[in-house]
């Protein structure tokens, strides 16, 4: 169940990272200035892309203080 979690939000992560780059990447008609729409759209996929990120650190951290999750390392 927690690698299923963690997995949908790497996915959201990179969709939204995704969904900037395209808009960030179509063009823009010709002789128009930059479309302040267009930027809004890319600022709220990208906001939307750091707070994932940022909840799922915080998601995991509670988790290791919890004990629902181990860190296992690398034995030497």
């Amino acid at each position: 169940m927690k690698q299923l979690l963690i997995g949908i939000a790497f996915v959201g992560i990179i969709g939204s990272l995704a969904s900037a780059l395209v808009i960030m990447m179509k063009p823009g008609r010709q002789g128009e200035r930059d479309d302040p729409r267009r930027a809004g759209r890319m600022v709220k996929a990208l906001a939307l892309r750091v707070g994932l990120s940022i909840l799922l650190f915080i998601c995991v951290l509670i988790a290791w203080k919890l004990g629902y999750i181990r860190p296992s390392g690398v034995p030497t």
